[in-house]
């Protein structure tokens, strides 16, 4: 999903003042590569769905059959119930009532919903193989006890009635949005959790954005029959109109989600690309005519960013992705995206390359976001940052150097918490945006200053080759990298990732041919270090870092590695030294730069 940035570093400076006081078609679904014993659930839905768009309430049906791939006997299953979230006194709501900087998004909002403008989804029955069985609402969850345990390797049949009603637009999903698009329909259905070797994943819905089964979906949708509808999936027919309604059916192969969002006065425009998908775009058409001219400008955009995105990751596999105007920013889904639309261009293709970017690195490389959310949305705001300045009006030589800028001062700040910490636990949502956007890309733009640019390329394809379809975890990006370059770079994870450990490195010292360097913060680190003598001429000089076991691809000198443990590192060069830069090009993330440069008197 994508953040505004700007607030995140206004936020990291006022705290940075702060800090002395106390207060993110079937495809072949390949195992790992390297991991030996891999396995995930699978989940099939069939659903059909009635809408009533003038109450704004739906019913449902739904069969859903569930393969348990776990070496494990399954008493349970949870359901994620995510629109029971938008009623007065849910966690979300009261979470953001009490929080010290609640979104300006949801507010105390939810508190004054009335009864037909709340969410809720309402189970009416639930069986298994054809058996009735027990379940509880718990707030955004059903709590499920299982007539028989579903033993490894049983697929088993849930057939479910419920009823539902779309909230009004708050957070994501909803009626009605502020642009007016009647139904952004984004975690609408009763959603089976995610079990994997970690356990059940049947988190609340608080704050932050989801995990879920790979499998497939059949859903026929009866809408009124002047509704234009978009969103997952392709689709199969379309009914003639009776009684005012129409029957669309969809499907979507492999996927972990399913999303439409609909709407009487939606244009739908599309664009075949060569070699690739069609894209489908949805937007208002009582727009503003500066608004159209946008939608139709980013249409040629989107296409050169899957080319972007297929060059530097890996191929999107799905015939079709859709733009599609809905929601209340912009927030990713399975084969499209919500966003939007009354913007600024530059900022309507941000929010694309964005959300478009998530496609690879959590549709399809799909890290558990409440979990590790700085993976796909650190990952994801790293690449969408190169292809915009790829794309966009205007080159930046160091475009990411705002992502280190936002991370140096939430790091300085004396309010970071880990990257391990979960995505609705940190104390105020802009630390947890600073953290997943920005410290996140800052760990794999970083990654390129540790092992080469050529080789983070290499690993990122890798990781996509080996990882796509699946639930990859933070550790595999290191494992990839591991095994692409022969390193050893556990210290890089366990440091940035698992602790708030700082790097800090400084010139102590320059007398005549003898340079001394000092590490401050805890965080090892290799060093690029550029020497300029007096007679005028420079030189680079690299110093590995001992226990990297290995060396990075570099022009520079090498000389003898750095035991982490050692404080200081002192070496000699063949001339008199006038300054000494530790990494000129500032791709390495040290928190205090100024006593980074030393020039001899």
């Amino acid at each position: 999903m994508k953040k505004t940035l700007f607030y995140l570093t206004v936020f990291i400076i006022t705290l940075s003042c702060k800090a002395t006081e106390k207060p993110s078609e079937n495809k072949t679904n390949p195992q790992y590569t390297h991991t030996s014993g891999y396995w995930q659930q699978h989940v099939n839905y069939t659903m059909e769905i009635d809408m009533d768009v003038n109450t704004f309430q739906y019913k449902g049906k739904q069969k859903l059959i569930y393969t348990n791939n776990s070496p494990d006997v399954l008493n349970r299953v949870y359901y994620h119930l995510y629109f029971n979230a938008f009623q007065p006194g849910s966690e979300m709501d009261v979470r953001s009532r009490t929080i010290a900087d609640p979104s300006p998004k949801i507010g105390d909002r939810i508190s004054k919903l009335q009864p037909n403008e709340i969410g809720y989804i309402k189970v009416n029955s639930l069986k298994q193989n054809g058996t009735t069985i027990s379940h509880e609402t718990v707030g955004t969850v059903l709590e499920v006890k299982l007539d028989s345990p579903i033993q490894p390797g049983e697929s088993v049949t849930f057939d479910m009635d419920f009823d539902a009603q779309v909230p009004v637009q708050i957070r994501r999903s909803g009626r009605n949005n502020k642009e007016g698009v009647a139904l952004s329909m984004t975690q609408w259905y009763p959603k089976l959790a995610e079990y994997d070797d970690e356990g059940w994943h049947a988190d609340p819905y608080i704050a932050r954005e989801f995990h879920g089964v790979w499998g497939d979906f059949d859903v026929k949708l009866t809408i009124d029959k002047d509704y234009v509808v978009g969103g997952t999936g392709y689709v199969q027919s379309e009914t003639k109109a009776k009684k005012g309604k129409k029957t669309l059916h969809f499907k979507a192969p492999n996927v972990h989600d399913f999303t439409w969002a609909a709407d009487p006065d939606f244009i739908h425009d599309t664009l075949e690309m060569p070699n690739g998908p069609t894209l489908h775009f949805y937007y208002k058409k009582d727009l503003e005519p500066k608004y159209l001219e946008n939608w139709k400008k980013l249409q040629p955009d989107t296409a050169k960013l899957i080319t972007y995105f297929n060059e530097n990751i890996g191929e999107y596999p799905y015939d079709q992705y859709s733009v599609i105007q809905g929601g209340d920013g912009g927030m990713e889904y399975a084969m499209c995206t919500l966003i939007t639309g009354q913007r600024k261009y530059g900022s309507l293709l941000g929010v694309t390359a964005h959300e478009l970017a998530h496609t690879w690195f959590q549709f399809l490389l799909a890290t558990n976001e409440a979990k590790h959310e700085w993976v796909d949305e650190g990952f994801t705001t790293y690449i969408s940052t190169l292809a915009e300045n790829e794309f966009g009006s205007s080159k930046n030589d160091n475009p990411l150097s705002y992502l280190y800028k936002g991370y140096i001062g939430l790091a300085n700040s004396g309010y970071e918490q880990p990257l391990t910490t979960h995505a609705d636990r940190y104390t105020y949502n802009q630390v947890y945006g600073a953290a997943a956007y920005n410290k996140g890309a800052v760990f794999i733009a970083q990654l390129s200053y540790v092992i080469g640019e050529e080789n983070l390329k290499k690993t990122i394809k890798k990781y996509f080759e080996d990882f796509a379809f699946k639930h990859p975890k933070p550790m595999d990006i290191i494992r990839t990298a591991e095994r692409i370059t022969d390193f050893e770079l556990d210290w890089y994870f366990i440091d940035f990732a698992q602790t708030t450990n700082t790097i800090d490195y400084g010139v102590k010292s320059v007398e005549g041919k003898t340079i001394t360097l000092e590490r401050v913060g805890l965080m090892p680190m290799p060093i690029d270090l550029s020497v300029t003598y007096t007679d005028g001429t420079t030189e680079a000089f690299y110093i590995p870092l001992q226990m990297m076991r290995g060396e990075k691809p570099t022009s520079a000198t090498i000389i003898g590695d750095w035991a982490w443990a050692m404080p200081t590192y002192t070496f000699n060069t063949k001339k008199d030294v006038k300054s000494v830069e530790i990494d000129a090009s500032k791709k390495m993330a040290d928190v205090k730069r100024e006593n980074n440069i030393y020039t001899v008197e």
